[in-house]
């Protein structure tokens, strides 16, 4: 069968989502299972190069998984013509530099999110790309999970009828390091390392409501940290200059509210590490990262509020689970495999940079209100002139 070789530049895999689902769980899967079908027959298959500052690490990944080539010279990497993509999921400080150096270079562009630390540097990637013509493409992958796609189904077929409300709750404990080591690295808590869950999550929340529920219109965020001081890798303590827990209300399209608790300092009872609870007059259902629960107008049980005696209705036992009717993919490789496609065949892909600046402005106005503690509007972006005020 034909195949299309992928040239694919990986900068930053040798961290923990670079390795696991990008790598891993995502073009080493797609090597394994013979490549991307594409519109003619033939077949995307990747092939990637890791790139990375510590030698040792880079080229030990590249053995552990059967990748060929790897190398510390980004430069080097760029300037080869027959790579055609380049990914990144290296700091975020340093991505949106890299992002433009990769479209000098020709290259297509596929990104982790934040696509960079201001909307202004995440618009001015959009438009580089759009001027040089390179297909480009970011990370957002909670809309390929299996509880997300389920409750997508649920919208798509009318079951909530009119949707009222989204509660979202996101998070767990993170250790501080000192006696049981920490499960995230350090650097998420420091600002001057571009740390802070308000930047990593709100750019989640975004595609997420934008997708599912309406275009967020408003947004009112408080962040907080929590716990002032961590010890870091190295077992040294440091202080928590960053935010460890994020608390917004958006007013979406439609008049839908959503509120979305991230925390990495609280200790799960739901059904999963996120949870988004959907309300709407014909039904409600809560989805997590694989699951979704729903209970229809019909069957709604009637609680009266009588504080003198103990509950007597199981509500948990009064919803219903959500068969799988179909196998669904890891989310990352999901994604990846339509951008592969997209390099190749062309056509839309609707998850760009213009995206992926969008995630930025609601983190970057998230932090703003907090700052400032007043709601604020969320105005359009547009890829050619910004309608946007900070």
């Amino acid at each position: 069968m034909d195949t299309v070789r992928v040239g694919i530049i990986m900068n930053g895999v040798t961290g923990r989502m670079g390795t696991n689902q990008h790598l891993v769980r995502s073009l080493t899967a797609i090597r394994a299972q013979g490549g991307v079908v594409l519109a003619d027959g033939r077949r995307a298959m990747p092939d990637p190069i890791l790139v990375g500052r510590n030698a040792g690490k880079v080229e030990a990944l590249a053995k552990t998984h059967g990748v060929a080539r790897w190398t510390t010279d980004i430069d080097a990497a760029l300037a080869n013509p027959d790579d055609a993509v380049y990914f990144d999921s290296a700091s975020t400080g340093l991505r949106a530099q890299l992002i433009r150096q990769a479209i000098e270079a020709g290259k297509h562009i596929y990104t982790e999110k934040p696509v960079a630390t201001t909307v202004e540097d995440a618009l001015d990637l959009y438009r580089r790309a759009e001027r040089a013509g390179v297909r480009h493409g970011v990370v957002q992958d909670k809309l390929w999970l299996p509880g997300l796609m389920k409750l997508r189904m649920l919208i798509d077929s009318g079951f909530f009828g009119r949707i009222l409300a989204v509660r979202g709750e996101f998070g767990y404990w993170v250790f501080e390091g000192d006696w049981q080591e920490a499960q995230r690295p350090s650097w998420n808590y420091r600002k001057e390392d571009d740390g802070g869950i308000i930047v990593d999550m709100l750019c989640h929340w975004r595609y997420v409501l934008d997708n599912l529920f309406g275009g967020v219109r408003t947004v009112m965020c408080v962040g907080a940290t929590h716990i002032p001081e961590r010890w870091d890798e190295r077992g040294a303590r440091y202080a928590a200059t960053a935010e460890d827990a994020a608390y917004a209300t958006f007013e979406l399209e439609g008049g839908v509210i959503a509120q979305i608790n991230s925390s990495w300092c609280t200790r799960v009872r739901r059904d999963d590490l996120a949870t988004f609870h959907v309300d709407g007059t014909h039904g409600s259902a809560v989805a997590g990262l694989t699951e979704c629960y729903l209970q229809p107008r019909a069957a709604t049980p009637k609680p009266v509020g009588n504080p003198d005696i103990p509950q007597t209705i199981d509500f948990f036992g009064t919803w219903q689970k959500m068969p799988n009717n179909r196998t669904y993919d890891n989310a990352f490789k999901a994604e990846w495999e339509l951008f592969l496609r997209h390099v190749v065949d062309g056509g839309e892909f609707r998850w760009n940079l213009l995206e992926g600046a969008k995630g930025v402005q609601l983190a970057e106005l998230g932090l703003r209100s907090w700052a400032e503690r007043r709601v604020l509007d969320v105005p359009p972006l547009d890829g050619v002139g910004v309608i946007y005020s900070a």
